[in-house]
């Protein structure tokens, strides 16, 4: 509880996390569901309202009422359901708050999306008078996008980047290497000064978090690739031999992983 009271409510002047109900060891303490407005504004953006939990919902729309706001927009960094399942409903509850006001959803994926806009790399964000560019970050899955909020130097990754431990692959391992070096070299060219991730507390070094990020991967990959040459074949013998000191509940959604480090491995071949 002591680190779920920390991280609800963190953020910085222009965000403000409210942590959804639903931990686990996927989710860790839950999915962070961020409120970002400019100071005085009347309309705030919510990036990933979370899954379809009412009381996390309405939680969500009563803060930004506290706040003096409604809801602008939504947005969506990816399409998992911990992050988007509840975005179809809550913008319903929104604009019910908004006097009938209708609120999308806008999402790289057009099935996540309520409106006809989506988002892609290069948009920029400006409800309520805000400032968020948008990423394409692939990698965790097709379709995630990091958001950076350069009035508050602040990039919002989902799970592309965690509070704490490392994110489970779904779409290509080349792909997500790339999007952290990306991420690496943007935010110390901008500047960065935070990390508010989809799960887990935010994160005040952003450089030395991506470094270990990448380290991290460069050093798996490598034991998988020695678990190859010893023999294993499939996946679930690669995560038996590296993820040997890993809770085995954990080790079907570490095999998501290491297929896409064999996959990535048999592309370089």
């Amino acid at each position: 509880m002591g680190r779920m009271s920390e991280i609800d409510g963190m953020g910085t002047e222009r965000a403000t996390c409210v942590l959804a109900p639903n931990p686990s060891m996927m989710t860790l303490d839950g999915t962070n569901t961020w409120i970002i407005a400019e100071p005085g504004a009347g309309e705030a953006v919510v990036v990933d309202p979370g899954p379809k939990d009412a009381r996390h919902l309405k939680r969500v729309v009563e803060t930004v009422a506290a706040q003096g706001r409604r809801v602008g927009l939504v947005l969506l960094t990816h399409g998992h359901p911990d992050h988007a399942a509840g975005a179809a409903r809550f913008a319903e509850m929104a604009s019910a708050a908004a006097a009938g006001s209708r609120v999308n959803v806008r999402a790289m994926d057009p099935k996540h999306r309520l409106g006809d806009e989506g988002l892609v790399e290069g948009d920029v964000v400006t409800t309520g008078g805000l400032e968020l560019r948008i990423m394409e970050t692939p990698g965790h899955t097709h379709d995630s996008l990091t958001f950076w909020l350069p009035a508050d130097g602040a990039v919002l990754t989902g799970d592309t980047v965690l509070g704490y431990g490392t994110t489970v692959l779904e779409g290509r391992l080349g792909d997500y290497l790339s999007s952290l070096d990306r991420l690496r070299a943007f935010s110390a060219d901008a500047g960065a000064a935070t990390i508010l991730p989809g799960h887990g507390p935010k994160l005040d070094d952003p450089l030395a978090a991506l470094d270990h990020y990448i380290d991290h991967r460069r050093e798996r990959l490598a034991q998988v690739e020695a678990a190859v040459a010893g023999g294993a074949r499939t996946a679930r013998e690669v995560v038996e031999i590296v993820y040997a000191d890993v809770d085995p509940a954990l080790w079907p959604a570490a095999e998501w992983s290491v297929q896409s480090q064999l996959d990535y491995l048999d592309e370089r071949r």
